[in-house]
Formats: structure tokens, sequence, C-alpha cells
């Protein structure tokens, strides 16, 4: 297929920071949707009657399939229009998410879910590469930055949104709220120019068929390197997510609506510093060494992991709130660098593939599992044991971003970079 309006844009354009402007707004609607489904976990847990285990699996759910539905949009995204790739998952998780609001048994709220991991995954699996088209490889780091600060703001609005809501009107309202507004952005993204693709090197004859583009990411060693450590904070992350407003409600005695906004406070706060510094001093180390954007996320990883651990042992609501924000400060360095190293060490013809490829597996090891697996222990020996694997989880991603600074130079030669 041809791909429509595609033009060839100066970098750093009006049109290339109306387009960041635009994607931004719909990432965030992204993770707001995605994460309000855990400020409300009480109230769901209490009107089905559900155990841990069962209400961790609504979390995998959405992420299964996301993971799942990830691959073949990376194929398509290589292949068809991103623009409306994007728009379409939009309007997909949309109505899913409102849907979900309408959802009156356990299974229909399950399926609903279920249907917004395909909607996300058609966008996620383009948007990072199709806004790199729109500026210089020198900006990227602050650019995907400033695209991610989506996941630390939007979570937060979810949890404010979810928690408050939810706490007046009912779980069911909470989802419909959030759910509505994206629909009001399909058409502005449907109608967005897409920016001309420098097709750079092909990794082998018969990439058009996808198989020789598989095989060249398996064998770039960087980008193994880097997909595990995204998949092991993935996996903390995504179960520090779902379960740490619930953790405030068991264990500290804060309700449903003040622990959503303590916790939606902390990272939108921590979320924006930290993603922000996070791409500045990648850009920065990065002109003195192929390896500077690893060391910003490892270092990043070493000193959250204590922090975390601290945050989930101390009996005091008041230090736990600290390490907490210390804890999400330092994990939300790595947002904008570690996305920046898939970029630099793949051809840009096959970068959806390489997102999509990356999405499956940090998520098929990550948050596609923590949600059910800690559910499960918290089940047999309470939620705050349970929540002790995640820093575990933290210290395995800086061994992976170490690991990776011995392989990255080569391969971002390879990439063309």
């Amino acid at each position: 297929m041809q791909e429509n309006s595609t033009a060839v844009l100066p970098k750093t354009s009006p049109y290339s920071r109306y387009a960041l402007a635009l994607l931004l707004g719909v990432n965030l609607l992204n993770y707001i949707d995605r994460q309000v489904l855990y400020a409300v976990f009480p109230l769901i847990q209490q009107d089905f009657a559900l155990s841990d285990t069962a209400l961790g699996l609504l979390g995998s759910a959405f992420m299964i399939t996301y993971m799942v539905s990830a691959p073949f949009f990376g194929w398509l995204g290589d292949r068809w229009s991103r623009t409306r790739l994007a728009a379409t998952g939009l309007a997909i998780w949309s109505v899913a998410t409102a849907a979900a609001g309408l959802a009156p048994t356990y299974r229909l709220l399950f399926a609903a879910r279920t249907t917004v991991g395909i909607g996300e995954a058609s966008f996620g699996t383009v948007s990072p590469g199709l806004l790199a088209d729109f500026f210089d490889r020198e900006r990227r780091g602050r650019i995907l930055s400033l695209f991610y600060l989506a996941i630390p703001v939007g979570s937060a609005l979810g949890y404010l949104l979810g928690g408050v809501v939810g706490q007046h009107w009912g779980w069911h309202a909470a989802f419909l709220i959030v759910g509505l507004p994206g629909l009001l952005l399909v058409l502005p993204v449907w109608l967005m120019r897409e920016p001309l693709r420098n097709p750079g090197p092909v990794p082998e004859q018969n990439a058009a068929t996808g198989r020789g583009s598989y095989r060249s990411l398996l064998r770039n060693r960087s980008f193994i390197a880097n997909t595990l450590a995204m998949a092991a904070m993935t996996f903390a992350l995504g179960g520090l997510a779902q379960w740490i407003p619930t953790f405030l409600y068991r264990e500290h005695g804060l309700g449903v609506a003040a622990g959503n906004t303590l916790f939606g406070g902390l990272t939108v706060v921590t979320g924006i510093c930290g993603t922000l510094a996070g791409g500045w001093l990648g850009d920065r180390l990065q002109r003195r060494t192929p390896k500077g954007y690893l060391l910003v996320s490892g270092w990043g990883f070493l000193l959250g992991a204590p922090a975390a651990a601290y945050a989930i042992l101390t009996p005091s609501l008041y230090h736990c709130v600290g390490a907490m924000f210390l804890a999400e400060f330092f994990l939300f360095l790595n947002t904008g660098p570690l996305n920046t190293v898939i970029i630099n060490v793949t051809p840009p013809a096959i970068r959806a593939m390489a997102f999509a490829v990356n999405i499956f597996f940090i998520h098929a090891l990550g948050d596609a599992i923590s949600p059910t697996i800690l559910g499960r222990l918290s089940d047999l020996w309470g939620l705050r044991a349970a929540l002790l694997s995640t820093p575990l989880a933290i210290l395995g991603a800086a061994l992976f971003a170490i690991l990776c600074c011995r392989t990255i130079e080569k391969d971002m030669e390879r990439a063309g970079q």
C-alpha cells in the first residue's frame, strides 16, 4: 500500500512541533485509559467479590493482548500509513475504555480491557518512529522524553480521575469519563501529514517479507540487551503501578480517593522531573560517548532499587512517601534514553517492527505477568512481601543496561547512525 500525504518536512518546523503536541496528547490519553483500572481496583474487587489473582488478571488481559497485537502492527507500520494506524488504534481503545464503564459482569469487563490492548498496540508501535522522523537525531533524547512525559502525567491523571470519580460516582463512571475524550482526536491524527521516511540500510534482501528484519533484530545484541533491561523494568513498574494504590489502602489505611491522589501526585511530579532530566542528561552524555543513554538508565536503576525496597518495607507512611518519591524519580530517568537506544541501533526501514518486537517482549516478560504473579504471591504471603520482588527486577534491569554498553557502539554504526 502507498502512504497517504507523505511529505518532506524541515526538521523542527512549526508542523513538527504541532505533530509532537498532538501525539503527546494522544499518548496522554493512552496512559490515562490504561491506568484508570488500577485506581478503582478496590471498588471492582468489592463489586465482583474477586480474589487478588482474579483482580491481577484484569491488568494482565490488557498487556497480553497488547504484546500479541504489536508484531502485526509493527509489520503493517513499516508498510502502510503510520498516522492512519495511530488514529485507528486511538478510536478502538477509546470505545473499549468507555465500554468497560458499561460492563455489568467480570467477563465483559475482562473483554473490554482486552480490546483496549489491541488499540494501544497499534498506536504504540508506530508513534515513536513517526515522531523521530520529524526531528534531527541529535535531539531525539529530549523529544522522546517529552513524548513519554505522557507516562507519568497520564498515569497520574488516571489515578486521580479514577480515584475521585470512582469514590463519588462508582468505577463505571470512571471508565466512561476517561474513555470518550479520545474520540475527539481521531480525525486530527488521521489527517496529520507524515514525514518522508529515510529508508536507511536494509539488513537483508528479503527484508520486505519481514523474515530478514526479524533475524537482524535477533542478531542485534544491543537491541536484545536493551529490550531485556526494559522488560525487567516493566515487570517492576507494572507490578508497582497496579498494586501500590491498593498497598496504601491496605497497609497504611488510606481511602481510595486519598491513596490514588497521593500516588498520582507523586507520579506526576517525579515523572515530569525524572523524564525531562533523563532526556537532558542522556543527550549531553551521548555527545561524549555512545554509552550516554545507557549510563543514565543504569545509574537510575541502581539508585531506584534500594529506594523502592525501603518504601515497601517501612511502616511509616511519611517514610514510604519519601522513599517512593526517590524511587520513581530515578526510575523515570530511563524513559527517554532506553527508547532512544532502540531508534539508534535499528535502521529506519524496520523501526516500527523493532518497536513491535520490543513491545512484545517487554510485556511478555514484564507487566503482562507481574500483576498476576504479584496477586498470587499476595494471596500466599501478603501484599508487602509480594511487592519486594520488584526491587530485584530493577537490579536486573541495571545489569542488562550495563551489558548493552559493551555492544552499543558497533550496533549504532551498523544502523547507520
